[in-house]
């Protein structure tokens, strides 16, 4: 069989993925207001599909805590309160600090950091074309390519599940005007304390963009 060359057939999306996908990227990039109640009978009529894998999807989107059921009213999607902030930012700072400082000591060559240099090029095009979507995207790629490399793969899995609740306040972080050249700035800051092998000022800079970050939420919340 090793003379045989295929590639694997891709499965194809039934009507409950699609359905599942449009919704979940509606309500994380913005499509689905965070102030709109809605009706699984409004999402199948906007989706032009039964309302069987529409109740399906929002059953799987409930549990994942994107969307929230209002008896007798319908859905909304999930608001973050400043509590849970607080807990999410306690987490992801106890946790990346540990991260920078251990890349500080196994990166041994500036090429090992080219991923991290290719994703701030790539958000540095998304500022000019003025695309949070993609520019968010990117960040939690940025953040997660740090735990990649130092080989947390557990880490890895924990940002990850906090990804949902974290891409809805990034999105809320980046309508501030200035916060998306802001955020490159301090990327390129935790790119150089790596390069420079101090762990010392890495974790001061990861602290400052989390906590800069932290800070823009609660100005755009207030406002």
């Amino acid at each position: 069989m090793e003379g045989i060359q295929l590639k694997p057939i891709e499965k194809e999306k039934t009507t409950q993925d699609k359905v599942y996908n449009q919704i979940k990227k509606a309500i994380l990039f913005g499509g689905i207001s965070t102030d709109e109640i809605f009706t699984e009978v409004q999402l199948a009529e906007s989706l032009n599909t039964s309302r069987t894998p529409v109740r399906a999807a929002i059953q799987d989107l409930v549990k994942e805590g994107l969307l929230v059921s209002i008896p007798r009213k319908g859905l909304t999607v999930r608001k973050i309160t400043p509590e849970e902030q607080n807990e999410i930012f306690l987490l992801r700072s106890t946790i990346e600090v540990e991260v920078v400082k251990k890349l500080t000591e196994v990166i041994t060559s500036p090429e090992q950091l080219r991923v991290l240099k290719l994703i701030l090029k790539q958000q540095e095009e998304a500022l000019q074309n003025d695309d949070a979507i993609s520019f968010i995207k990117l960040d939690h790629e940025f953040h997660i390519s740090l735990t990649r490399l130092a080989n947390f793969t557990i880490i890895e899995q924990v940002l990850n599940n906090l990804h949902n609740l974290t891409q809805l306040m990034g999105l809320i972080a980046v309508r501030k005007q200035g916060r998306m050249k802001n955020v490159l700035l301090e990327h390129k800051q935790i790119i150089l304390a790596i390069e420079e092998k101090n762990p010392e000022r890495a974790s001061h800079e990861i602290l400052n963009h989390l906590e800069k970050t932290k800070e823009t939420l609660i100005i755009v919340d207030n406002s």
